[in-house]
């Protein structure tokens, strides 16, 4: 390459014409590593691609033995083509047998050459085959005969991912880029899930590789720059966020890397060599998370999002992207693949298509995991890599059950899953089925099953699962889902629109219960060493009274002439209940006064979460109407685990004996003072948990809709007395022999009843 800068221009010129003509792949390919070779001098160039067996193929060569084309073969780490694939970094040898890594293949001929330089064959930082060249001198090669092979090998990247290799590969064998992949991850909803990728930020696609001219190319990327640098100053401006915290940190992270020199350095420098803009931030891009991927530090691979955030911006600003599939390209069985999302960005998507969702990050507690719950969607969570792994229209399979994702799946395991569909929808016809049969054990002891909700979009669920009423609303839900904070008159609105889809059944709505975990954007609290047994629920409420008057305001005229049932999240102490009785007594009198309709009958009820209300059982139970247990909450507290912390929150059962005993205690409670208690929480949504609590006493559960099928169908097959005389001496049994967890399933077992 004499002329420094004409030399890689020229050879991409080339390659240009190369791609616009109309040849069959193999020729092309042979064209491609010929031009290559003449335009670098080099008297080796060589084209590996990666096969979904881990195995490197000579693809093309020009130099090497030409027999060895489809032959030659290297592991993935094996010799110098395996090493580059597997670190996805550039090797650059003036002696490749002195290397320690040098593997000698006899079939290629290639003994006689000594300089090496081979480069990864690079997307979304994925290594999908290696480009090499070799000459018979000792020789290392420049840096811009580097960057020229790079920039070359992002022409081949694209060939791969178009699939036009494809013909080329042997029948029986696929390339990487198609192979299947199995990714495990954390079970956030269950259910299985069938269908087509769809990329929450989907990946750009840079069609067009190569640049006219430079200076023009420059000139585009610097006025990009140029508005990202601006927007992401205006974000910082902003004033909701011009506080310290984390979302601080990340933003000024991003504005580091906006005016990073070393980046831009690098973005002109592949222009210059030939690249348009957007094929340039593409070529940086994967290199740099090439390398990052491959880091150990969690902090860093962090910042690696960061990075990537940024560059997709940049290739937004330069193509003039729109991020979102359009409804008429939206496929009809959608799984949605995300790092993270907000729970506002799933309700976007039109909820007929989505059959289950997919994120690299989040927790259990997520925003968008509980909507995506409510609305029945299979969820699976910390699935690494899904989102580099996968490409838009992908086969997917989202198992809920049990926390893994197969994308591009084999045609067996496919069949194996919809058989599984089919099967568990053939149960889900049985639940229907039970819809309208009145829940009563056979002994004749009738339960109430109700259902938990948060959203519009639960509220169908109510007449197709057959549940009596809605034992738990989440009000919150709609502050977390908003921009801003909802005004009385839209609250009003909403809790009108629900009592009117419940259709006369009752609707049990809990005040607010921010804070902690649920975190609205538009309200900023402060940072906790524990946000969990912080400021959240009551407290907070207590805190900023408005807040909590309005809501009472927005409940009471909502519900005039009809029945409101209230409780409150959270509470500690019982004086608590009596503050806010007092709030709430100012807004009746309020209403009376301006001549406004009230609430026919109101019911005032407590959650019972915090385990100091153990000890103020029957003063509790004199302050309220009804009781409900927050099973989540109280189990985590009662057992001091951290829900959200996979290390321990599976540690200690929900069906051991301490928390069966807290459970019984409550009930007994209730039946000494005549209050209603029931259970919401997850431990009411499986038959098993289920029949516990209904063999200790509880007579009302609340579960998520899916749940309320199985739990009758458990119900109706059990005599609750019979299970009841078995479970009481086995809670207060001091040397048990066996776990309360057996002793149900071998109840079950004996008695015919569905788990």
């Amino acid at each position: 390459m004499r002329d420094l800068s004409a030399g890689p221009r020229v050879l991409l010129k080339r390659l240009r014409e190369l791609m616009a003509e109309p040849l069959e792949p193999q020729e092309r390919l042979d064209q491609i590593v010929r031009q290559i070779a003449q335009n670098m001098v080099a008297e080796v160039c060589s084209v590996y691609v990666l096969r979904s067996d881990g195995v490197l193929e000579l693809y093309a060569t020009e130099g090497l033995n030409p027999g060895a084309v489809h032959l030659a073969q290297l592991k993935m780490g094996q010799g110098l083509v395996g090493t580059i694939a597997a670190s996805a970094r550039p090797l650059n040898l003036s002696d490749a047998q002195s290397h320690p890594a040098f593997t000698y293949l006899p079939e290629t001929g290639e003994e006689i050459y000594h300089s090496f330089l081979g480069v990864p064959i690079l997307r979304t930082g994925r290594a999908l085959g290696v480009l090499v060249v070799q000459n018979k001198a000792s020789r290392t090669y420049r840096e811009d005969e580097v960057e020229a092979l790079e920039t070359t090998a992002m022409v081949i990247a694209e060939m791969v991912a178009t699939g036009e290799l494809k013909k080329l590969t042997k029948p029986g064998l696929e390339l990487d880029l198609s192979r299947p992949v199995a990714i495990e991850g954390a079970s956030f909803g269950e259910g299985i899930g069938l269908g087509y990728v769809v990329l929450h930020e989907p990946r750009i696609v840079v069609t067009n590789l190569l640049n006219e001219d430079s200076e023009h190319e420059l000139g585009r990327l610097a006025e990009a720059l140029g508005s990202l640098r601006i927007s992401i100053d205006d974000m910082l401006s902003r004033r909701e966020i011009s506080m310290e915290g984390e979302h601080r940190e990340v933003l000024e992270a991003y504005r580091m890397f906006a005016h990073d020199r070393g980046w831009v350095r690098k973005l002109e420098e592949a222009i210059r060599n030939g690249l348009t803009a957007e094929a340039a931030v593409e070529r940086v891009q994967s290199e740099t998370k090439a390398r990052m991927i491959r880091l150990t530090d969690p902090y860093l691979r962090e910042r690696m999002h960061d990075f990537d955030d940024l560059a997709n911006r940049l290739l937004r600003q330069l193509t003039g992207y729109g991020a979102k599939l359009s409804a008429s390209s939206f496929p009809n069985d959608a799984i949605v693949v995300a790092r993270a999302m907000g729970a506002a960005e799933l309700l976007d998507y039109p909820r007929q298509n989505v059959r289950g969702l997919v994120l690299e990050d989040g927790a259990v507690t997520s925003h968008v995991v509980i909507v995506a719950r409510a609305m029945g969607i299979p969820v699976v969570g910390q699935a690494a890599g899904a989102v580099a792994l996968a490409e838009n229209g992908d086969p997917i399979i989202v198992d809920g059950d049990d926390a893994r994702v197969h994308l591009r799946p084999l045609p067996d395991l496919q069949r194996s899953y919809e058989e599984k569909v089919r099967f568990r929808a053939r149960r889900q016809e049985q639940y229907r089925a039970l819809r309208a049969v009145e829940p009563v054990t056979k002994d004749g002891c009738q339960i109430n099953l109700q259902m938990n909700a948060g959203l519009l979009v639960d509220l169908p669920h109510l007449n197709e699962s057959g549940a009596s009423g809605i034992g738990l609303f989440r009000t919150e839900l709609q502050f977390m889902i908003a921009s801003t904070m909802p005004k009385a008159e839209e609250q009003e609105a909403f809790y009108r629109n629900v009592l009117k889809h419940a259709g006369g059944r009752p609707v049990t709505f809990r005040t607010l219960d921010i804070g902690g975990d649920k975190v609205v954007p538009y309200f900023r609290a402060a940072e906790e060493e524990n946000p969990a047994l912080g400021w959240r629920a009551i407290r907070l409420s207590l805190d900023r009274p408005g807040l909590l008057r309005t809501q009472l305001r927005a409940m009471l005229r909502a519900t005039a002439g009809a029945d409101l049932r209230l409780m409150l999240p959270m509470v500690t102490e019982v004086s608590e209940l009596r503050e806010v009785r007092d709030l709430l007594q100012k807004e009746i009198q309020r209403q009376s006064k301006l001549g406004e309709q009230l609430p026919k009958k109101l019911q005032f009820g407590a959650m019972l979460e915090v385990p100091a209300l153990l000890w103020q059982l029957d003063e509790l139970m004199a302050e309220v109407d009804f009781v409900s247990v927050g099973s989540n909450d109280l189990f985590q507290f009662a057992m001091a685990v951290d829900r959200g912390n996979a290390r321990v929150s599976d540690r200690f059962d929900t069906l051991g004996r301490p928390f069966l005993r807290i459970l019984r205690d409550i009930v007994r409670a209730g039946i000494r003072n005549d209050t209603s208690v029931t259970l919401c929480g997850e431990m009411a949504s499986k038959p098993i948990s289920a029949m516990a609590l209904l063999g200790i006493g509880f007579r009302s559960v609340s579960m998520s809709p899916a749940a309320i099928g199985p739990v009758k169908s458990m119900l109706l097959a059990l005599d609750a007395g019979k299970l009841e005389a078995v479970l009481t001496p086995a809670i207060d049994d001091l040397k048990p022999t066996a776990s309360i967890r057996q002793i149900l399933t071998d109840f079950a077992a004996e008695n015919g009843i569905p788990l």
